[in-house]
């Protein structure tokens, strides 16, 4: 069954909690994208992700339009993100730590990849390019969604699909530079 959000959060509201985890599995991968371009690590992210859903369900009773679910939801996890940052800064005291958090943030697996890369573009272009690559929206749905011209929407997965192209190019190089660094280095070692 898929319903609307607003759908779902009134089904939530009226005794049927279960309803929450389509909700979760909507938005889960768009939300966790709009976390790593926050706080830059997959981990924390994932953290972060998981937080803004339990306040979410804990708060639902307070959300005023059902149907704005997903713009709450992200004030949510904005907020969620700042608090974790805060305490990050405030007790990031050992090099381990740093380190572990270095490796996470240089994961290269290709969905990591993929992930990183929108992460990393600017926020209109980010939002079209998870509606349409996380939700499977089509444009028109995308602009409904985000109340924008339809125009405007296809212009901007445009640019955005050009600018992941660019920065996917871009990581692909440097990852070949570093293997093929690492690769020389391992030669000259004696046998």
């Amino acid at each position: 069954m898929d319903l609307t959000d607003k759908q779902y959060v009134e089904r939530c509201r009226d005794g049927h909690p279960e309803d929450f985890g389509s909700l979760v599995d909507r938005y889960q991968k768009p939300l966790f994208s709009f976390l790593l371009s926050r706080v830059r690590n997959s981990q924390q992210a994932e953290e972060a992700a998981q937080e803004s859903f339990v306040r979410a369900f804990v708060s639902l009773t307070k959300l005023r339009k059902p149907e704005s679910f997903y713009s709450w939801l992200l004030g949510i996890a904005g907020r969620v993100a700042k608090e974790q940052f805060r305490f990050e800064s405030r007790h990031r005291h050992d090099d381990e730590t740093m380190a572990t958090l270095a490796t996470n943030a240089t994961d290269h697996n290709e969905d990591y990849a993929v992930e990183e890369a929108i992460a990393a573009l600017p926020e209109s272009h980010r939002q079209v390019i998870l509606l349409r690559y996380y939700e499977g929206l089509s444009c028109q749905e995308s602009a409904i969604r985000l109340n924008l011209p339809l125009g405007t929407v296809t212009k901007t997965l445009s640019r955005a699909y050009a600018l992941l192209r660019q920065e996917l190019k871009v990581r692909e190089r440097a990852e070949t530079t570093v293997n093929k660094t690492e690769n020389d280095e391992l030669r000259r070692l004696p046998r």
